[in-house]
């Protein structure tokens, strides 16, 4: 009785081992390499049409860096404007248009970081930054910096 319950009890460890071994060799995601987060990124920035889902998950791929700056410009919109505005909606689809269509991906690694060079038709080249955060790649965007803000005299904080 024992050998049986110690044999099926060894059974269902094997079963459970088997089927976490099998769940880790499902498809990577799209951004465990840096050439994988550029195209997945000019991917979903092609869908971005006024949806918010499609603008969010575009964001995602983006480094905290670049979020951060666009939280900021929402932040400063929404200050300007009386309207609140989410920073994934700061990503414009009017605003994207390639250059040239991609081809090739090709990754150079330095640590955390990479640089992502992009070949299109004709040797059209494009250089791409990407960083390592929380185990993924991520696109950095080089967005330029906000000038401080300015106030009106006499509206300064007390």
């Amino acid at each position: 009785m024992r050998r049986r319950r110690a044999s099926v009890v060894a059974a269902a460890i094997a079963a459970i081992v088997g089927l976490a071994v099998l769940g880790g060799c499902g498809r990577k995601p799209p951004n465990a390499t840096p050439e994988g987060a550029v195209r997945e990124l000019l991917d979903r920035l092609r869908q971005v049409n006024g949806d918010a889902a499609d603008a969010k998950a575009a964001f995602e791929l983006l480094s905290k860096r670049a979020q951060d700056n666009l939280s900021v410009r929402a932040q400063r919109y929404g200050a300007a404007s009386g309207k609140t505005i989410t920073a994934e909606a700061m990503i414009a689809p009017a605003r994207f248009v390639l250059r040239f269509e991609p081809l090739h991906f090709t990754a150079r690694h330095a640590g955390a970081s990479a640089l992502v060079e992009v070949e299109g038709p004709e040797h059209q080249r494009a250089e791409v930054p990407c960083v390592l955060e929380d185990g993924a790649w991520h696109v950095d965007l080089a967005l330029p910096s906000l000038p401080p803000v300015q106030q009106r005299p006499g509206t300064e904080a007390r």
